[in-house]
C-alpha cells in the first residue's frame, strides 16, 4: 500500500513540473523571440522491479513489470523559428533561420555581467551611450567582439547583419549557429548559454543561411490554444493522481483504526 503512496505521489510532482513549464511558455507567449519548453516524462524502469520480485517467487518465475513512479524526465527547448511580424522601430530586428535543420538554430550574441549570451529576441535599443543593446541592457556584440556603436536610433541593418549609419559601415552584428540546440541551456531574460561550446559564427559558413530583417520581430514559437489544452491535461493528471493518493489514504486509515484494533 505504501509503494501506491509514492506512485501516486510521484505522478503529482510530475503533473506540477509540467503546469509549472506550461505556465511559463504561455506566460511568455508574447514575449519576442520566445521558444517554448517540452517535458519528456518516463515512469521507472520496470525491469528492475521485475528482477526484484523474481527472487520471492520459486523456480524464479517472474511476475511481470511493474511500474512504481513517474519523473519529468527533461524538458527540452523548441527553437523553430516563430512568425514574423512587422513594427515599423528601426531598432527591431528578425533573425530567420533560412532552410536549417529542426535541431539547429541561429542566435544574436550579447555581452552581459556573467559573459556571453545568445538570445533570439531583437527588441533592441541605443543605450545611453549610444551601443545597440537589448531591452534589458546586454550589449549586442559584433563579428569583433566589440559592441555596435550605432550613436542613435538612425542606422540601417542588412540581411547579412552589417550595420550602416549616415551610408557608413561601422560593424556587423555577429550571428551564432549551432547544429546541436539541446546542448543550449536557458539562462532567464531569453538568454541562453553554450556550455559545451557548439556555437560557432554563423557568418562565412556556407552550410548556414540566415538573413535580419529590420523594422520586424519574431514572435513566440508558444502555440496558445495547445499550451491551454496541455494545462488542462496536466490538472486533470493531477487531480486523478490525488484522488488515488485519497483513496489508499482512507484505506491505511481503516487498517490502522478498524482491521488492527485490539479487543
Amino acid at each position: 500500500m505504501l509503494r501506491g503512496f509514492y506512485t501516486a505521489a510521484s505522478g503529482m510532482l510530475a503533473a506540477q513540473y509540467r503546469q509549472d513549464m506550461l505556465t511559463h511558455n504561455l506566460a511568455n507567449s508574447e514575449t519576442p523571440g520566445f521558444k517554448a519548453d517540452q517535458s519528456v516524462t518516463r515512469s521507472f524502469p520496470q525491469m528492475l522491479m521485475q528482477a526484484n520480485q523474481a527472487q520471492l517467487v520459486k523456480n524464479q518465475q517472474p511476475i511481470g513489470g511493474l511500474s512504481t513512479a513517474v519523473y519529468l524526465q527533461e524538458q527540452i527547448t523548441d527553437l523553430r523559428q516563430g512568425d514574423i511580424k512587422q513594427t515599423g522601430n528601426s531598432t527591431d530586428l528578425a533573425l530567420m533561420q533560412q532552410g536549417a535543420a529542426e535541431n539547429e538554430a541561429v542566435l544574436f550574441s550579447v555581452q552581459t555581467e556573467n559573459g556571453v549570451r545568445y538570445t533570439r529576441n531583437g527588441n533592441l535599443q541605443a543605450d545611453e551611450q549610444g551601443r545597440l543593446a537589448t531591452g534589458s541592457g546586454y550589449l549586442v556584440q559584433g563579428i569583433d567582439g566589440n559592441p555596435i556603436q550605432v550613436n542613435n536610433e538612425q542606422f540601417t541593418v542588412g540581411s547579412n547583419g552589417a550595420v550602416t549609419v549616415d551610408g557608413q559601415a561601422i560593424g556587423t552584428i555577429q550571428v551564432v549557429h549551432s547544429e546541436n540546440t539541446n546542448a543550449l541551456e536557458k539562462d532567464g531574460d531569453g538568454l541562453y548559454r553554450d556550455e559545451e561550446n557548439v556555437l560557432q559564427s554563423a557568418h562565412g559558413n556556407n552550410d548556414v543561411t540566415f538573413a535580419i530583417q529590420q523594422y520586424a520581430l519574431e514572435n513566440s514559437n508558444v502555440n496558445v490554444a495547445q499550451t491551454m489544452n496541455e494545462m488542462l491535461q496536466s490538472y486533470r493528471i493531477f487531480e486523478a493522481n490525488q484522488k488515488v493518493l485519497q483513496a489508499y489514504d482512507q484505506s491505511l486509515e481503516k487498517a490502522v483504526n478498524e482491521v488492527g484494533r485490539i479487543t
